[in-house]
């Protein structure tokens, strides 16, 4: 998330969920976390009967609320002031945990003179064009130091240029462009030091303005504030939670960002117990960030090159990189991510094929993409894991807009609302579309779940967990894999001989994932394998440190580099938590580099030794001049920016798939994926709303559908649980 990255480094949760058992007070906001994550709020529960404070913030009273100790009802929405006043109460009553604050946090760090705050500008930042509706945040940096935006917004910060796009979405935090530190005051009570501007800011939130705008009481306010107050420091940790309740606002990162300083004046991050845990919907959402189905970034969250910028490599690795740290071995991602992609095709004579790249020339997000298909400006649309026909924001623009294409594509476990929109939508019953004027063609495309196919999920947590097929998929039903797999060779197939340039980057791509079995699946671990990375021997890299800019390393995403170290695949195991280490390390695989507790660096002080016994966590062992601990350490070495340019090129010797020993190829699958390719484009059969009438009426004039295997209907019921006590609730 935008917040999370540009204010710790990295856009994912900072802890596990596990970890929650080791807090002394956990606030949950914009989540009902007990009955959506209910696995995660085992450990919750386990932090509860420990003695911690679990405070629900939130405007409906929910399971959660019941189990809490204590439950504060606020207006929808508010939550920024709830926050903001939880910063003042902070700064108020002096309650910063002061050794951490000054030497883990930027709030002694001075700010450019140029910078106005709202407070003094009617209402709005320095920099703020009216024309364009957006800021330039040239005057937002550190005196004499520029700062690269976070990944996604790497141009931020260099010309002057506007924040634009949601590209950090997840993104890392960026890095200075200069190696040398920006300019301090230690004592923080220079007028221009971040931690003055902060208490400048947060004045107006006070308990009684927190109080008429969230609709709660002074007292239920301060409650909350000192209970986190007093849960925090060298002996203490308190946790925050949150979940789409938060995210789903459109001022959503201000809310994680305002959380996120509560944190660090509490001195919550990179410590048991404490941090902020980030709860991602589904099974995979961080996973689908991680490797990206946005539109404006890369996997690890590097930037999509732009049109109106990035002339070549090097100029996309200068704006990209930082001087320190590991932002500033961007260059050894992105060709590492090139050479993974297209592998011998990829040189240092033509950037890499940095140039196959497509650049963003608009906004290219669903709802422009919508804007465009009513337009008719798209033809095509490919649906899959979403039903934008019932699930986005305005449905009945979404069905319209489906109602303009060509053709369309569904591929899910059954006929959802947006491959039958054109026989029993809303539209259709009032007359707004007419299903013999629609002419969409419509391919529902069944799809296998879980138990059909292998792979991994990458949770909340940044941890990739390894499932195993248990069944063969039935019929049509085809998994994720298998259907881009088998259309991207087709498409090959189709361009094979073709001399137009603009087919080069489908030809040249690295397309020899090694398949098996009657439908011919492509190998996941194959997959796994390619994004984990190897060096120019074949052989799987162990951790991200090792990739290089010169083109001797491949790696389908950085931030996942170690997942397949050592050729086995680590987000498979499961050893029984009995018997490893307390923070089970050999459970699946964390990104990044296997550490569950990011930031951890921070649980020891200055010196290196832990904050106090009953946290500690990583700490310096001067014995063996090393850091030690329960946990992967953060890394404190200072990288420097990475050459760019190979001096001595060095491709790869052998192709991604040999690596893969335990993935046998098998004979052509030509003959197979045609019959299969034709099964999934199945005769006509009757529509949905005539099965549940009966009246047989067939749907051969609009969708081709699959054949998908009938499911037993499964009703479950939530078990009711106790109430306990709870604050006064407010009334509208």
């Amino acid at each position: 998330m935008p917040g999370l990255g540009p204010s710790f480094g990295r856009g994912g949760a900072t802890t596990n969920q596990q970890d929650l058992a080791n807090s002394d007070c956990i606030v949950i906001m914009g989540s009902n976390m007990a009955e959506n994550h209910p696995v995660g709020f085992q450990w919750v529960m386990e932090a509860r009967e420990r003695g911690a404070e679990v405070i629900h913030v939130d405007p409906r009273f929910t399971r959660t609320s019941a189990v809490a100790t204590r439950h504060v009802g606020i207006r929808a929405g508010s939550d920024i002031v709830f926050l903001g006043g939880i910063v003042n109460y902070i700064l108020t009553h002096e309650k910063w945990f002061d050794e951490y604050v000054r030497r883990y946090t930027n709030a002694p760090v001075i700010v450019h003179e140029d910078f106005v705050d709202a407070e003094d500008n009617g209402g709005l930042f320095s920099g703020w064009d009216p024309e364009q509706a957006r800021y330039d945040v040239t005057t937002w940096q550190y005196a004499g130091v520029p700062v690269h935006g976070a990944a996604g917004q790497r141009e931020q910060g260099f010309t002057g240029s506007h924040v634009k796009g949601h590209a950090a979405h997840g993104a890392h935090g960026g890095g200075m462009s200069s190696g040398n530190p920006p300019e301090r005051d230690e004592t923080m009570q220079h007028p221009r030091c971040i931690f003055q501007i902060l208490k400048r800011h947060y004045a107006r939130y006070t308990p009684e303005v927190v109080a008429e705008t969230c609709g709660c009481s002074v007292a239920e306010f301060e409650a909350v504030a000192e209970a986190l107050c007093r849960n925090s420091g060298r002996d203490r940790t308190s946790a925050f939670a949150y979940a789409v309740g938060w995210t789903q606002h459109t001022v959503g990162v201000q809310y994680i960002r305002t959380a996120s300083i509560v944190q660090l004046l509490l001195g919550n991050i990179g410590r048991p117990g404490g941090g902020i845990m980030a709860l991602r919907g589904h099974a995979s959402i961080q996973g689908s960030t991680d490797i990206p189905t946005l539109y404006d970034i890369l996997p690890g969250y590097l930037e999509m090159p732009h049109t109106e910028k990035y002339e070549g490599l090097d100029d996309y690795i200068d704006r990209s990189s930082a001087e320190r740290g590991w932002w500033g071995n961007a260059g050894s991602y992105m060709v590492s991510l090139l050479k993974a992609w297209w592998g011998s095709a990829a040189t240092p004579d033509n950037d890499f094929a940095f140039g196959y790249l497509p650049r963003i020339d608009d906004d290219h997000s669903v709802y422009w993409t919508v804007e465009q298909m009513l337009a008719g400006t798209v033809k095509g649309y490919i649906i899959a894991g979403e039903n934008p026909a019932v699930g986005s924001a305005n449905g009945k623009a979404q069905r319209l807009a489906l109602a303009k294409l060509d053709w369309l594509v569904v591929r899910d476990l059954v006929e959802i609302e947006s491959a039958s929109f054109w026989s029993d939508g809303p539209e259709i019953e009032s007359g707004e579309l007419r299903t013999e004027e629609i002419a969409t063609e419509i391919f529902f495309l069944p799809a296998a779940s879980h138990v059909e196919k292998e792979g991994s999920f990458t949770n909340t947590q940044r941890l990739l967990q390894w499932h195993f097929k248990a069944v063969e998929p039935k019929q049509d039903c085809r998994s994720e894999l298998w259907f881009y797999y088998h259309l991207g060779r087709r498409i090959r197939e189709r361009l094979a001989g073709s001399t137009d340039a603009k087919d080069r980057p489908i030809l040249d791509l690295t397309w020899d994932y090694p398949t098996s079995g009657a439908l011919q699946e492509p190998s996941a671990e194959a997959v796994l394998a390619e994004i984990n990375g190897s060096d120019s021997d074949g052989k799987p890299l162990g951790s991200y440190k090792e990739l290089k800019p010169d083109g001797s390393t491949s790696c389908g995403c950085w931030i996942y580099c170690g997942v397949y170290a050592d050729g086995v695949n680590q987000a498979a195991r499961r050893k029984p938590h009995w018997e490893q280490a307390p923070v089970a390390p050999e459970w699946g695989w964390a990104w990044p580099a296997n550490r569950r507790l990011i930031y951890n660096r921070a649980s020891a002080d200055p010196n290196g030794e832990p904050w106090s016994e009953r946290k500690r966590y990583v700490w310096w062992d001067a014995r063996k001049k090393k850091w030690t601990g329960d946990d992967v350490p953060t890394s404190t070495s200072r990288s420097r920016r990475t050459t760019r340019r190979p001096t001595t090129p060095k491709a790869p010797t052998r192709s991604p798939a040999a690596i893969r020993s335990s993935c046998k190829p098998t004979a052509s699958v030509g003959s197979t994926c045609r019959r299969a390719w034709r099964t999934a484009r199945s005769p006509p059969t009757t529509s949905r709303r005539s099965r549940r009438s009966g009246t047989g009426s067939t749907s051969s004039s609009r969708i081709r559908r699959g054949r998908r295997p009938t499911l037993p209907r499964i009703r479950t019921a939530l078990p009711s649980r106790p109430f306990t006590r709870t604050s006064s609730r407010r009334t509208a």
